[in-house]
């Protein structure tokens, strides 16, 4: 049954659809003007990993939409200053709940390229890209042809310390990521019923694992450098140099937590699948693929019972939701709470010590290897 709110919700989503389509429509052959205006929607630390282009005139270059924070910089270490990139998700704005507004609409309608992760991320996408069917409007899926784990709804009573024996030993991140992940979802990483957000069933966080990231780049230059030909060469080289700084990184996290003390870790939100994937770890979700989503009291007491079997020392939040339920289950054992961070947003405290996604990631690594070690 759906209550007064969710018809409300669906009512303004559904004429901002029709207001796009409509827009789309009208705008097919038109010329795209947007693209000369400064872009407002951009982090204050842009990307400084793209490689140097010459400048070009702003009406030359490519108005890019991205959904959230990303996909900005995946897409804006690609075009460098050949394209203007705007986020259409503000920062600080937990992503899996907002919805574009008829003014986002418009802007979105007077883009050359729409970037979004996909995967279920962005509930309001796929009806974006219906809309601009036969539009000037180019839509990029960020992990088309990635392996996409699903969510898995866990029952009640479902026992995490079995999992985790069931788990334990398994090693997966030295597997080489240069080809498209073909081994299957081994890491125990689960999703609690009930989840306050729509993914369809699927885990979206395939930016959290660095060789996965690489992907997304790939797949986001290949698209932009059919969109634009003509800049194709210097896509392509800036790409290559992220993708570099990415290896790295993956490079780091291998080194990082292949000899840890334990292998499991418990986090507020189910956001870390495919990073526990990669590295041989056990994700265990306090809830689901939502941030917002409340555990159940029997969820809490199963959580707390593992914690203290497995003398867990560190409960994990994140960033832009509270972190109430972590602390809750950190005093009741007596252990610690540190920040993961998904990366779905930069905070202001990251804006303001400059830090990207690389700079983030870094500091998960630093946070998940000292938990890990205890």
């Amino acid at each position: 049954m759906i209550n007064s709110k969710s018809k409300s919700k669906f009512k303004i989503r559904h004429l901002a659809v029709l207001s796009l389509t409509a827009m789309l429509i009208v705008s097919g052959c038109g010329n795209n003007t947007a693209g000369n205006a400064a872009s407002t929607g951009s982090p204050a630390n842009a990307p400084s990993s793209a490689a140097a282009v010459t400048t070009v005139p702003a009406a030359d270059k490519l108005n890019i939409k991205v959904s959230f924070y990303p996909m900005y910089e995946f897409t804006k270490n690609i075009t460098g200053e050949l394209a203007d990139v705007e986020v259409l998700i503000p920062a600080g704005t937990e992503p899996h709940d907002w919805e574009p507004t008829a003014k986002d609409m418009a802007e979105i309608s007077d883009a050359d390229v729409l970037v979004y992760n996909g995967a279920g991320m962005e509930g309001w996408a796929q009806q974006v890209v219906d809309g601009a069917s036969g539009s000037k409007l180019i839509t990029i899926e960020a992990s088309k042809g990635l392996e996409i784990m699903e969510g898995t709804e866990e029952e009640e009573g479902h026992d995490h310390d079995q999992e985790h024996a069931h788990e334990e030993g398994t090693v997966s991140g030295e597997a080489d990521h240069d080809h498209e992940h073909d081994h299957e979802d081994e890491h125990g990483e689960e999703a609690h019923a009930g989840d306050g957000h729509d993914h369809g069933g699927l885990d979206p966080h395939v930016w959290l694992a660095p060789a996965m990231a690489i992907q997304e780049v790939r797949t986001i230059e290949a698209a932009l450098s059919a969109a634009s030909p003509e800049n194709a060469a210097a896509f392509k080289m800036n790409s290559e140099a992220y993708i570099a700084k990415l290896q790295q990184l993956d490079q780091e996290f291998k080194d990082g937590l292949k000899d840890t003390k334990r292998r499991d870790f418990i986090t507020q939100h189910a956001a870390f699948g495919y990073l526990a994937r990669e590295y041989g770890l056990t994700q265990v979700p306090i809830a689901g693929l939502s941030p917002e989503q409340e555990p159940s009291a029997a969820q809490m007491a199963e959580i707390v019972e593992f914690a203290k079997a497995n003398n867990v020392k560190t409960i994990f939040f994140e960033t832009l939701v509270s972190s109430s339920v972590a602390d809750t289950i950190a005093q009741e054992i007596g252990a610690k709470t540190a920040v993961l961070n998904p990366i779905e947003g930069l905070t202001e405290e990251d804006t303001r010590n400059n830090l990207d996604y690389l700079g983030v990631m870094r500091q998960n690594l630093e946070a998940l290897s000292a938990a890990l070690n205890e």
